[in-house]
């Protein structure tokens, strides 16, 4: 562990030393996602583009399960880091290692015997069914690479190794990339080979974090042995875990209930749609890497209780997501036009994906906000705001907007129905703070 980088070094330096690589992952898994979507595209098929964007949802949730046991296992062992409790925090990591790949074969299991019903509640239908089911089966037969991959690259942060979950990134970036064309055009086998390259990504990433948890992280183990979890344990990991994989699990929520509003206007809606999002994570995986990437550093100094460095990492992480969204959303509404041009040639979908994508970019900075203020609840152990925040965005405050923004304005109301959202969002974000958190950390800098 690099006391000295947690403890010491100056909170812009510590900071981004933690996050840049998460930032680098994030933008090499966007990369990815991007090439993904622009083979598919390039097919021409707007019902094969629609089966896969209603499958998103999909992989949202293989993430958010992920988290239960990375992100709720990272706050834990972080903060018993801090108070210098590194044979625990080992042991956790075994758990959480382990827990995440017998979890994932699970859902494959439940997943595929629901396979029917769960494609029609996404919202397939009509020619994009076969396109969809095809992705759906081999994504759902991956769930446990996919799902386990979130544990080693979230522990090794923690542990002071942002760079070997890096890496372990680029790898499953890299080969999904070489291997997309191959097996959707050169085997032929379209949306079902794009997901097959996915899930070998994410295997070939897998084996990269065990390979160097074995051999070269002595702050985690593999050793089954020594599994060993005590029921405070569990209830402090799935305080932070379950919350937190309610982020992700409400993105999944979000997706479908935007495709259930767009399905009325036609399949080439929800299309231009799922290229849009795509284009708006640019920006927004790159505001989560600065928010979530001084986790670590949040968890340390909290456990370590330095309070002040605590609230020093806090403001500097509001400020960094806050000025980087600012400057990203700007320049993409500016180029909305060419970026959503590079998956669509038609003239007219060019220009109704510019107008999607330019009503979503005044959001960024304000789920920036909200995501600094999910880390800091994490960080220190506080579930209940951290769950209630998590709901918000794109679960119970989304669906009250939809409802409401589609009933009152149509189509236009169902597009920008995220920015009104993400307004209601932050206030709520700031009345949690102040409720659950500034009282503790003392905040007359906020």
């Amino acid at each position: 562990m690099e006391n000295e980088l947690f403890e010491r070094a100056p909170i812009h330096r510590a900071y981004l030393k933690m996050a840049i690589p998460v930032v680098l992952s994030m933008v090499v898994q966007l990369i990815y996602n991007m090439v993904d979507t622009y083979f598919i595209a390039l097919t021409g098929n707007t019902d094969l583009i629609a089966g896969v964007s209603v499958c998103a949802p999909l992989f949202m949730l293989m993430l958010a399960f992920g988290d239960i046991f990375g992100l709720g296992g990272s706050s834990v062992i972080s903060r018993l880091l801090g108070c210098g409790s590194h044979e625990d925090a080992r042991r956790l990591s075994i758990f959480c290692l382990y827990g995440a790949a017998a979890f994932g074969v699970a859902v494959s299991f439940v997943m595929m015997a629901f396979r029917t019903p769960i494609l029609a509640f996404l919202g397939a239908d009509g020619a994009s069914v076969s396109y969809a089911s095809g992705y759906y089966t081999w994504i759902v037969m991956g769930a446990a690479f996919i799902i386990f991959s979130l544990v080693p690259t979230n522990l090794l942060r923690s542990v002071g190794s942002p760079n070997a979950s890096m890496i372990s990134s680029f790898i499953g970036a890299v080969v999904n990339m070489v291997l997309d064309p191959v097996f959707i055009f050169g085997l032929g086998m379209g949306a079902a080979g794009a997901a097959i390259a996915t899930v070998i990504g994410y295997i070939c990433s897998d084996v990269f974090s065990i390979w160097y948890i074995w051999k070269k992280c002595p702050l985690m183990s593999l050793d089954v042995r020594k599994l060993r979890i005590f029921r405070p344990e569990l209830v402090a990991i799935f305080s932070i875990g379950l919350p937190a994989s309610v982020t992700n699990f409400m993105q999944t929520i979000g997706m479908i209930i935007t495709n259930r509003n767009l399905l009325p206007y036609g399949n080439e809606s929800i299309a231009v749609m799922g290229i849009v999002l795509k284009v708006v994570n640019i920006a927004a995986l790159v505001i989560v890497g600065l928010g979530f990437g001084g986790q670590p550093l949040m968890g340390y100094t909290y456990g370590a209780g330095n309070m002040p460095r605590f609230r020093s990492v806090m403001k500097f992480a509001l400020q960094m997501v806050c000025g980087c969204g600012a400057a990203i959303a700007a320049v993409l509404a500016l180029i909305a036009p060419v970026m959503v041009g590079v998956f669509i040639k038609d003239e007219a979908l060019i220009a109704q994906g510019s107008v999607m994508l330019r009503l979503q970019m005044p959001s960024m900075v304000l789920m920036g906000i909200g995501l600094v203020m999910i880390c800091a609840f994490q960080s220190t152990g506080k579930g209940l705001p951290s769950l209630l925040l998590s709901i918000c965005r794109q679960g119970v405050v989304y669906a009250a907007v939809m409802a409401v923004m589609s009933a009152m304005f149509g189509y236009t109301g169902v597009i920008s129905a995220q920015l009104v959202t993400d307004l209601v969002t932050t206030v709520i974000a700031w009345i949690l703070f102040r409720v659950f958190l500034a009282g503790e950390i003392t905040t007359e800098w906020i």
